[in-house]
């Protein structure tokens, strides 16, 4: 199975921590440039034709901005271009202050099952400086809007004055609006947001404090009977992320859109990251990847170790072994001792030790050192 990846680029605001790819003062584009993602598709979708997808992940920016009737259009073209799992899962970012009754409805005529709302806290003071365009009460209402539906819930840590009582407080009203899924992670500051200034100045937690806040997180979660399938990710028993779960796995994925990335048949490309760019390429009947490489073998086995690490399964070794010829420990004998401390082995996964997760960079260095030395 793989999966494909939309990325809607317009937002209202800019949220001070945001370095990803989305244009607040570019609205008036959604309509044309979502012709050209359409076209896309459609190429995309004819070179692909012997592939069954079984995830459609909306990102951006913020999906849940434009036109909702831009989304259903997206979906009916994806039908028509792609071999879709009849049980495909199809998620759409939303931020609460975007939505509304009547683009819910439309959802579902689009076939939107499932859906990633961006909380980030409870605490109305720590949304104003994160610069986010709803309040604790807007989520409560999409939430309600949501009723019945599969929906997961953003939750940020390493926010400013931020404690463990508002990490509680914002997990808890999570689990009471009935999302199934969690996803927490901490806030990873970038030079050149406006967010950054407070990083220099000091003012936000270490990452200490971060780790802390992590380890309360998490066990809160579990008391909660969210089991963390992933690092940053907890779901109640059959709610886990099919399409995330399909990158942890190492598996493909198609992306289209603006700065959308893909990895098929052993090759990663990136689309451009300039909007004019990106439709001028379409409109010309061209492709917009503007960079390709193939994945060598020493790189393709770091990918499948680091990414299985950050899960609960680990690696699986006999898959190890299946897609490498090799087994896990004639290619990393050194690794595997280096790092013995921080793993365990349970029948045929090696995975890292529950105490040891917010460290696993320090786990992963040995396995990519490796490969290096033994090329």
């Amino acid at each position: 199975m793989a999966g494909i990846y939309i990325h809607v680029p317009f937002c209202r605001h800019k949220c001070s921590y945001c370095d990803f790819v989305s244009f607040p003062d570019k609205i008036e584009y959604a309509e044309a440039y979502m012709a050209c993602l359409y076209k896309e598709l459609k190429m995309r979708g004819e070179e692909l034709e012997d592939y069954t997808f079984d995830s459609v992940y909306f990102g951006g920016g913020t999906p849940s901005y434009i036109p909702p009737k831009l989304i259903l259009g997206a979906m009916n073209q994806v039908k028509k271009c792609f071999h879709l799992a009849e049980n495909a899962e199809v998620t759409l970012e939303l931020n609460p202050g975007t939505i509304g009754e009547n683009k819910v409805k439309t959802y579902r005529e689009a076939g939107i099952n499932r859906y990633s709302i961006g909380l980030q806290t409870a605490v109305d003071e720590q949304l104003e400086d994160l610069g986010r365009i709803h309040n604790a009460r807007d989520y409560v209402y999409a939430t309600k809007l949501l009723q019945g539906e599969n929906f997961s819930t953003d939750v940020m840590l390493g926010l400013k004055n931020q404690t463990a009582d508002d990490v509680k407080k914002t997990i808890e009203l999570a689990a009471v609006c009935g999302s199934k899924h969690i996803s927490m992670y901490a806030l990873t500051v970038e030079d050149g947001t406006p967010i950054y200034t407070d990083y220099l100045n000091g003012e936000l937690p270490d990452s200490d404090e971060v780790a802390d806040l992590y380890d309360f997180g998490r066990k809160l979660l579990k008391e909660k009977g969210y089991e963390r399938y992933e690092i940053s990710n907890f779901a109640l028993p059959g709610y886990e992320s099919r399409h995330n779960l399909n990158y942890w796995r190492r598996g493909e994925y198609i992306g289209v859109g603006v700065a959308a990335s893909s990895f098929m048949k052993g090759k990663r490309f990136t689309n451009t990251f300039d909007l004019d760019e990106y439709m001028k390429c379409l409109i010309s009947g061209f492709f917009p990847a503007v960079t390709c490489e193939e994945v060598s073998e020493a790189a393709a086995k770091f990918e499948f170790i680091m990414l299985a690490l950050r899960t609960r399964y680990g690696v699986s070794l006999a898959e190890y072994e299946k897609r490498f010829g090799k087994t896990f420990a004639e290619d990393f004998p050194v690794a595997l001792q280096k790092s013995s401390r921080y793993l365990e082995r349970e029948e045929d996964s090696i995975r890292i030790k529950e105490e040891y997760l917010y460290v696993q960079n320090s786990v992963l260095m040995p396995f990519m050192e490796e490969p290096r030395l033994r090329e």
